[in-house]
């Protein structure tokens, strides 16, 4: 039997029945669970339903087992049927019976738990898992198995990443798995742990979920600003002063996060020599080759001062007529006072 074919083979397949002789009826008592249950959890409220059921209409769907060599049979399909039948007090249980070795075994019950949709997400994920891992199957092979797409396949084994706290909160179903894969954008397992218990709190939705995930990993991306404590921001501003007094310049002193700068005005070109030639001079000082000495200062053009205003008095008025215009008899007449 091809596994490839899916559960097809095993509901509506007449090989399949000729070889097990058709539908039989089997003790419950002699029947075993399967090797790989990937349902790890039954709801045993659902479970007493569908006992219910089949306590008045009976099993409809037959189970699917293969005999083992102590007498029993084992279950590869329809472990829930079996356990409800059970609790419904049933004594004997309708099934089919077919030959396979243990891995076929394995692998059918894996992928007709995978191809129903009681599965909680964690259950699904990791039966994916195991039918790649431990089969040897790629996401598109795995897939097809189970008659889903390789998206929806990998979408679903992303949700292994969380920690095993936020697993088992979606195993329970506390949290859906659109919460679970919006908490996958969280770098950390505590941060992803923390925010989950967020959710359950105030009963976020998926959609509310993401969007403060967003904004938190906005936040952390923006760059920090540096913080400058009074004591730095004092000190940096005396720098400024000494520099701007000792090169005869305005220096300004920025400080970053990690390193900062210092930047120096020039006014002209001859002015960019003064500095280049001052600055040569310190790494000469530095290296010993220089003897410190203070840079040349441009020199600056004086605005020249106004005239002064001389005495109006001296001059003449009609009042005061000036004496150098009078006759010599009168000149020393006109300046007594």
């Amino acid at each position: 039997m091809a596994l490839g074919k899916g559960l097809d083979a095993l509901w509506g397949d007449t090989t399949l029945q000729d070889q097990a002789g058709g539908s039989v009826t089997i003790p419950v008592a002699q029947i075993e669970p399967g090797l790989n249950q990937p349902r790890k959890h039954f709801d045993e409220e659902a479970l007493a339903g569908l006992a219910e059921s089949i306590r008045q209409h009976g099993i409809i769907q037959p189970l699917t087992v293969r005999r083992l060599s102590s007498g029993y049979y084992q279950i590869i399909a329809g472990e829930r049927r079996w356990r409800a039948a059970r609790m419904a007090g049933l004594a004997e249980v309708p099934a089919i019976v077919i030959e396979a070795d243990d891995r076929m075994v394995m692998e059918l019950g894996l992928i007709e738990n995978l191809q129903r949709e009681d599965l909680n997400p964690m259950e699904e994920a990791a039966g994916y898992r195991s039918l790649i891992e431990d089969y040897g199957l790629t996401q598109e092979e795995a897939a097809q198995r189970v008659s889903r797409s390789r998206p929806a396949v990998a979408n679903a084994m992303r949700l292994l990443a969380l920690p095993q706290e936020v697993q088992w909160l979606i195993e329970q179903g506390n949290l859906s798995a659109g919460h679970g894969r919006a908490l996958l954008s969280l770098p950390t397992p505590e941060e992803q742990i923390a925010f989950a218990e967020e959710i359950m709190a105030h009963h976020w939705s998926v959609r509310e979920t993401e969007e403060r995930i967003r904004r938190i990993l906005h936040q952390m991306n923006q760059p920090d600003e540096p913080k400058e404590d009074a004591p730095l921001k004092i000190y940096f501003q005396e720098a400024e002063r000494r520099l701007t007094a000792d090169l005869g310049r305005k220096v300004t002193i920025s400080q970053g996060k990690k390193k900062g700068k210092i930047a120096l005005e020039y006014y002209d070109q001859e002015d960019l020599e003064l500095l280049m030639q001052a600055l040569a001079t310190l790494e000469a000082v530095k290296e010993g080759r220089a003897e410190p000495c203070p840079p040349k200062k441009k020199k600056t053009k004086r605005t020249p001062s106004r005239p002064r205003r001389r005495n109006r008095s001296r001059w003449p008025t009609p009042n005061r007529p000036s004496r150098w215009t009078l006759p010599p008899k009168t000149r020393k007449a006109a300046a007594a006072p």
